[in-house]
This record gives C-alpha cells, structure tokens and sequence, in this order.
C-alpha cells in the first residue's frame, strides 16, 4: 500500500491516523530491517495489525549470472501458487550501480512472433505487490545501488495497467523504494485505450512504444494483438502523449533480418510519426525461433534510411543473452535438474 491508503487502513482498525506513522511502517516494510520505532500511543495497536499481514517476498527458484555479460543476474520467482516469472538485474553505464527489468505477468496474451514469452500465451497478471517484491529481492542482492526500474520483462504492462502503475508508484514512492519517477520506463506494445488512459492521468513514468513495424500488414503479422488496432490511432494516442507531457517518445524496433528493415519501413514510420518528436531504439532479436539477426550490412542499410526522420537512431545492445536473459528471450520456464538454483 502506498503512506496514504496505509494510514487509512490503519485508522480503519482502530489506530489513529497518522502520515507520519503510515510512511515509517511502508520504509519498514520495504526495508525488511531496522527498528519500527512507532509513537508509544499506537506503537501496540500497530504491530498487531502487521503481524496480521504477509511479508512473503517471491522465493528464488534460479538466479543465473550472465558469463559474458558480468553483473548481469537472471532471477526466477515463484509465486505462492506456483506460478514462475523472471527479473533480470542490469548494470548500467554508472559503476556500481543497476536496474532492474521487471516482468508484469505471468506469460503474456500479445503473442509477438519474437518473444519467447509472447510464445507462452497468459496465465496470469501479477499483483503489485508481486512485482515490489520481485524488485526488492533482487535489490538487496546487487553489489551496488539499484537506481532504474524498467517493465520491460514477462508481459504487457499496460494489459495489467492498475497493478503496473501501483507498483511503479510504490517504487517511486520516498518510503519506497526511492527511484526517481524518471529513472523507471513503462514499455507497451500499444494499446491504445490503456495508453490513452496513461496519458490523461498523467503517469510520470518513461514511455516506450515496442513498434516492430510502420505498415499494418506487417505490424498485425508480428504483433498480433496489438495489430488489430490500426497504426493510425497509436499515431494519435502517441501524438496526444507527446502534446501533454512534451520529450521525445521512444520507439522501440526489434531488427529481424529480412523482414522489417527494409527502407520503406523507415518512409512508412516517418509518414506515420515524423511530426513527433521519437528516438528509435533498435534492438537485434535474441528469441530467433523463425527469424535471423540482421548482417551488419542490412543493419547499416537500415540505420541510413532512417536519417530520413532527422531524429536520434540509437542502437540498444541488450546484455544478457548468454544467459537468456536478453531482450525477448524471458520465458520463466522451471528449471531441470542441471541448472543452478538458489
């Protein structure tokens, strides 16, 4: 729960309320340490009310180190009802310091042709208090300071919208788990109603767009579910996140060789969004299962024809992918007997 909702949670059970007492017992509780040093007036009737509650954090079934890819931990969790999901812990460009790629379901309903959890079809979402926990523990296992929190792992965060943005609330929260609102990006492969929603309650969180490609024939083959609503309303609901909170939107593009790189794709992305601001992230295919990773030189063809949009092209290298905890390649499957597990 956020200070707030605690406090009123509390006042509801009899214990006066108090901001103050529901911020330290929300630090406690995220802490999992130090002493709940309440006011002597509601210090008895709190504790009993919290001992009523589960402090049960995701248990560790695996946690594998990337070989190549140092300080790059895959981390898979099972719920209470044996469902299993992963977390990926990052390094990033500071030393010593990480983020954390957070899985927002268990599976996924969009069924990307090249994703590996898209593959798995939807269980179930996961609870806000789930996916803190899945941070936390991964948390306080990094040799450093945790200080980005991205959903970009197992599911569509928009798809589970109300628990996502709890959790991202929470996590940013200063009793929390104290991480910049700007340091935490939520990604979605576009839909629309959840985005239009993001945009009118004014969600501070990075926006990413997973695009794949700018033609509907093409973006319907590999994104399926999203592909049935037409480019042109994502344009518009991108349009109106952008006129609201200004910033570049970002477009993700995962390269598959020989399908969505052709330069007409990037004429087709410039008539579709070129009257928005955008920094295109490509992203090489780890999950290859029917696809092949561009050559260099289809890559090179690419990233020159979409000069044509006049705006920043960044190719994102996503670590991990000896350790199939790359982009694409989560798919919380239960491990045999010859992996590691915690």
């Amino acid at each position: 729960m956020l200070p707030a909702e605690l406090a009123g949670w509390l006042a509801a059970r009899g214990v006066e309320r108090s901001d103050a007492v529901a911020r330290q017992v929300l630090a406690h509780v995220v802490s999992r340490g130090g002493t709940l040093d309440l006011p002597r007036p509601v210090r008895a009737s709190t504790r009993a009310l919290l001992d009523t509650l589960s402090w049960t954090r995701p248990a560790i079934v695996e946690r594998v180190e990337d070989p190549i890819d140092r300080g790059t931990v895959r981390y898979l969790f099972r719920a209470d009802d044996g469902a299993v999901f992963e977390a990926v812990r990052i390094p990033i460009h500071k030393p010593g310091a990480f983020t954390v790629c957070l899985s927002s379901q268990v599976g996924c309903a969009m069924g990307c042709r090249f994703c590996a959890t898209g593959k798995l079809g939807l269980a179930r979402n996961l609870s806000a208090a789930e996916i803190v926990g899945s941070f936390l523990v991964v948390r306080d296992e990094a040799p450093g300071r945790v200080t980005g929190a991205v959903f970009m792992g197992q599911g569509e965060p928009l798809h589970n919208y109300d628990e996502v943005i709890r959790a991202a609330r929470i996590l940013s929260d200063p009793c929390g788990g104290r991480i910049a609102k700007e340091s935490i990006t939520i990604s979605t492969v576009g839909l629309v109603p959840a985005l239009r929603r993001y945009t009118a309650e004014g969600q501070p969180y990075r926006l990413v767009v997973s695009l794949h490609a700018a033609t509907e024939a093409l973006r319907s083959d590999l994104v399926p579910v999203a592909g049935r609503v037409p480019l042109a309303d994502l344009a518009d609901a991108i349009r109106a996140h952008h006129a609201r909170w200004g910033g570049r939107i970002t477009v993700a593009w995962v390269l598959l060789g020989g399908v969505n790189m052709d330069p007409d794709q990037a004429t087709a992305l410039r008539d579709l969004l070129g009257d928005v601001p955008l920094r295109v992230n490509l992203i090489d295919v780890n999950d290859a299962d029917g696809f092949r990773r561009a050559t260099d030189a289809e890559r090179s063809v690419f990233v020159d024809a979409l000069q044509i949009l006049e705006m920043p092209v960044v190719r994102r290298y996503s670590v991990g992918r000896a350790s199939g905890a790359a982009c694409g390649m989560l798919a919380a499957k239960a491990p045999t007997p010859s992996t590691r597990s915690a």
